[in-house]
Parts: structure tokens; sequence; C-alpha cells
């Protein structure tokens, strides 16, 4: 097992991390800009290390200092959280090279599923379905009108490298697609760094279906059941999550897990990982992407299967088998999950910074917050909006929904407007609470 682990994130994520490791008797190491000097990751490490200014090019994503600090710590492992270097190949492969075992997959399994293109054609061969559309990589305009003339508009482009919702643009003529697909290029490559894009075609009013996986050094791979995904920005951004999905039957729920481990197997995935996929108002499954990393949704699992897949990560990593089969999983009950951000509704969910003069998070049966919160803390302007996960877990679905509305109701975040009305209004619309939604629901209904 490891004796030191260093954590290279910040935020909720890292204090996350911190707990499971606590729990396991591993020591933990947190590295922070010099805006989050005060954060509680810091604070709650047993060691810390400054990596740089306050600028994410400069700190979390400043692979030299980050693996400079795992190394004069006495580190033997690194834990990369969400976001950030969780991805990066360059820095699963730096942490090879200095000795320090990465928490997550090999350093090729990221850069096979990176490609989003090549990771269609990888699990395609494995038999799981794909939502049709180019076979990699787009060679030019003639070949993007082609394919979308063969498959009909409207038709996606998406940057291959794309993630998180970015670079992705809905083309429904010939004039669009000529129109979008150069400024698609140039945002992948700002964006990512690369200028790939590929075509889809694109689902009217699909349900966003993901399946957490985890598999160990043995070959052993397990789903843990779906998230439902589906209640989201119009850039494509979660907002809600909640398992098990209203929308999947017991028959769908086997086969999409069965892909879900058979995709997971083709690439030879170690440690936890998410293979999303679209359901289609007609009931028929596409893989879209694999997520390589923990998601920041995973808590909403952890709440049905009542395993802990921090924990599991670590395990995984450090060599031992899963202590579980597929037969072992079961899903009790339902969890949802609201992504509470400092963010403005009223003015187009824009960001806002600032100190959280009080705080208050909700607690009593069912409910769990993941947060970095506390009153005083100052929120920088630099990094992700999101302030603190709020789940709610209940014997039914209705049960869930009734006790976020309630976790909702008594949680206090002075000094910064939330998305929490916006929740509460979701969580009160008859679309939703019937489980007749699709992607577009929150840009139609609350324009956002």
């Amino acid at each position: 097992m490891f004796k030191k682990i260093l954590i290279a994130n910040r935020g909720e994520i890292a204090v996350r991390v911190i707990r499971a490791c606590r729990e396991l008797g591993i020591a933990t190491v947190a590295v922070y800009s010099q805006a989050d000097a005060d954060a509680l990751h810091v604070r709650l490490a047993d060691a810390s290390v400054c990596i740089g200014p306050p600028q994410n090019r400069d700190s979390y994503l400043n692979i030299p200092n980050i693996v400079t600090a795992a190394i004069i710590t006495g580190c033997d492992a690194v834990h990369p959280g969400y976001g950030y270097l969780s991805e990066t190949v360059a820095f699963a492969e730096n942490c090879e090279i200095a000795r320090l075992k990465f928490i997550g997959p090999r350093p090729e399994t990221i850069e096979r599923m990176q490609d989003k293109a090549q990771a269609k054609q990888l699990v395609g061969h494995a038999g799981v379905p794909l939502i049709p559309g180019s076979a990699g990589v787009l060679s030019g305009e003639a070949e993007g009108l082609k394919l979308a003339h063969k498959y009909g508009y409207p038709v996606m482009i998406k940057a291959s490298a794309g993630g998180g919702g970015r670079g992705i643009r809905i083309v429904r003529n010939d004039e669009e697609f000529l129109r979008n697909l150069p400024l698609a290029q140039a945002e992948a490559q700002a964006a990512f760094g690369c200028p790939d894009v590929y075509l889809e075609k694109y689902l009217e009013q699909p349900r966003h279906i993901e399946v957490q996986i985890i598999a160990d050094e043995h070959g052993n791979v397990v789903h843990l059941g779906e998230r439902d995904c589906t209640v989201q920005k119009k850039s494509h951004q979660k907002l809600i999550e909640e398992s098990p999905s209203v929308a999947v039957t017991p028959e769908q729920r086997k086969k999409i897990g069965d892909y879900a481990v058979r995709g997971a197997k083709a690439v030879g995935y170690v440690n936890a990982g998410t293979m999303e996929f679209l359901l289609d108002a007609h009931g028929k499954v596409y893989f879209m992407e694999m997520n390589t990393r923990i998601q920041v949704e995973h808590c909403v699992t952890e709440l049905v299967t009542g395993l802990d897949l921090v924990r599991q990560q670590i395990l995984v990593a450090a060599g031992e088998k899963l202590p579980f089969t597929q037969k072992d999983i079961a899903i009790r009950g339902h969890a949802i999950e609201c992504r509470v951000n400092a963010e403005d509704p009223a003015r187009n969910m824009m960001a806002c910074a600032g100190t959280v003069k009080r705080y208050l998070p909700p607690g009593g049966p069912g409910v769990r917050v993941d947060s970095h919160l506390y009153a005083g803390y100052e929120i920088p302007p630099f990094y992700d909006s999101m302030l603190a996960k709020v789940l709610a877990w209940g014997d039914t679905r209705a049960a869930a929904i009734e006790r976020m509305k309630r976790a909702l109701g008594e949680m206090v975040v002075d000094g910064v407007p939330t998305t929490i009305p916006l929740f509460l209004r979701i969580l009160d619309d008859p679309e939703f609470r019937a489980g007749t939604i699709s992607t577009d629901f929150v840009p139609r209904k609350f324009h956002t």
C-alpha cells in the first residue's frame, strides 16, 4: 500500500481524496496556487506545497512543479482527481518516469480514449453500438458534406480531443456546415491544442446516460450501474445527475452495462472510468465517449451501491484485486446530485467570485454534501465555479426529489449568488418530476 499520496487538484475533489486516504492510513500532500493558500484541502492535508501563481497554467497545469512537489515530499503516488491533468498523457507519463504511481489508467489508454474518433473505432470493434458518423477525423469539407448528406441533417461537428461539452457545433444544412467547420477547428485548436474534428449524426431529444466502471490490473472489470445526466446547460455542462435512470428499463440496464464492460475490456482499461452513451427516443443506445478519470458525479453511484469509489481507485492502483464481482453489485434506492455553483442564473449563469460570509450545509437522513466551503472562504475568480455537490438519497425517486428540495431549502451560502434557486425550480417542474426530459430540457424551459 502507498505511504504518501500527492493530490494534484483543488476544491472539493482534493478534500474528497484526502478523506479517503486518511481512512486508509495514507499520508497526503496538497498542492496549491498562491490564490488557494487558505483553501480547505490545504488545511486538511498532512503537508502542502505551493506550486505557482493563481493562473491554472502556472500552477494546477504545471507538470514539472507538481511532479517535483511529489518527489521532494517523498510521495509514492499521485491522485489527479478530475479535470486539470487527470486526462493528460504527458502528466501520467511524467509520473511513471519519476516512479510515482498515477492513480488512474495507463498513459497509453488515456491517449487512445482521449482521441474521441479513435475511441469510437476501438469500442465499435468490440460490438458497442456507435452514433452514425465519420470513421475518424474529418479530412475536409468534401468528406464532411458527403457524410452529412448520407446520414441527414442535423449533424454535430465535434473536437476529436474534446471534453466537458466544449468544441461541439450542431449544424442543420450545408451552409451552416461550411460556416461552422473552420470555426469548430479553430475552437478545438484553442481549447485542446489540436484542430482535428469528426462528425456525428445529431440525435434529436436524447437522454445522456453514463455507466461507471471499475477495473483492476488482473483483468476484472465491473460496472456499477448507470447515471442519468440529461439535465444540463446548453453548453452541455451537467447540472443534475441521478441514479438509476427513470428512462432505462431493466433489460436496457443490463445491455448498457454489458456494453460498458465490453468497451473497457477492449481498451485494456484499469482503474475508475465512465462510458458515456446517448439514449434516443426509441430506446436505442449509442456510445459517445469515455472519461478516463473519476467523475464529478461519482458520489451518486456511491450512494446507490454503498461503495467508496475513491478508495477503490487507490486500492486498484496499489495492485489489489477488486473485492467484488458483477453479481455482488446491487442498486438500492435512488440518488440525485445537484452541483451548486457560484453562478448567477439571472445573468446567463455568469460565474461569480467573492467571500462566503455565511455557510450552512444541509444535513439529516439521506443527505450528503461534498464541498470545500467554510465561512470566510474567498472564492477565487480563476477556477471552476462549483462550490458544493448536494446529494439526496431516497427509497424512490419521488422521495429523493423531496429530500433534495428539503436539503437545498436548508442550505445557506451568503456572499455570492448560487444555482440553488434554479435547482428548486427544476425539481418542481412537471416534466422533470415525470422523467420525460431530454438534453434540451434546461435550455428550452430555463433558457440556460
